[in-house]
């Protein structure tokens, strides 16, 4: 029988937001969004741990003063992944998945099948798994604050971007549409891994960390999921998610 894979759950939580700084810290039904989003990632029961790894002292003593669990980076970091390496590197865990802080609203159901595409993975092809959604109205495809992802025909993907991808060409196009939803199931090893390369030209351009693990020849198994995450990232987010907790 198989030794069953240790897996925790890191929320990056970085204070200053380019679009809505401090948004975190934000009120929400009662609560920081930050604890909201720590407490349901607790409640999906999938985690051995859960941990919010952050910047700011502020984030940090409100997780711990909620009874949570945080971590303090050290370094200054360009991005999620690079925060959570720094907080793992001497954690012995197999499986990572990266939740964003500023997604109170987790999905447990597609949680649960990035993790079944590892306890399936037996010959460990698979580096890192995330999510998609397809999406089908233009403004969203056109939209580069919705990050698109194509694949092969095994559901790896090929490339991520803030652009259309394919190319939008004309409304009848018979292709299908997917939005990235930023969720990542990591084996520690490929985590570590992109710690130590430096950001890639592409990855610069775009300003999507994932891409880094393409360029450097990693492989990132998409999973679908047919419900779209909610995110805040504008007080008008903040203001629907507030509608939806009441």
């Amino acid at each position: 029988m198989p030794t069953p894979l240790k897996v925790i759950a890191m929320i990056p939580a970085r204070y200053e937001a380019t679009r809505f700084p401090g948004k975190l810290m934000q009120d929400l039904a009662g609560k920081p969004v930050i604890v909201r989003t720590y407490e349901a990632a607790k409640s999906t029961g999938l985690f051995d741990e859960v941990y919010v790894v952050t910047d700011s002292q502020l984030i940090f003593s409100e997780i711990e003063a909620q009874g949570g669990k945080a971590i303090l980076s050290q370094n200054e970091h360009q991005c999620g992944s690079d925060r959570i390496a720094e907080a793992v590197q001497d954690m012995q865990v197999d499986i990572v998945i990266n939740v964003q802080g500023d997604e109170p609203f987790i999905n447990k159901t597609a949680l649960s099948q990035l993790l079944e595409v590892f306890k399936t993975d037996d010959k460990q092809l698979i580096d890192l798994a995330s999510l998609k959604v397809k999406l089908t109205a233009k403004e969203d495809i056109l939209n580069p604050n919705q990050v698109k992802v194509i694949t092969d025909l095994n559901n790896f993907a090929l490339y991520f971007s803030r652009s259309p991808i394919p190319f939008y060409r004309a409304d009848d196009s018979n292709v299908d549409y997917y939005k990235h939803i930023g969720i990542y199931a990591f084996r520690k090893e490929a985590l570590m891994a992109f710690y130590k390369l430096p950001m890639s030209p592409l990855e610069a351009s775009e300003k999507i960390e994932c891409i880094r693990y393409l360029e450097y020849g990693k492989t990132i198994k998409m999973v679908e999921t047919h419900e779209a995450s909610i995110g805040i990232d504008t007080p008008e987010d903040l203001e629907k998610a507030r509608q939806k907790f009441n």
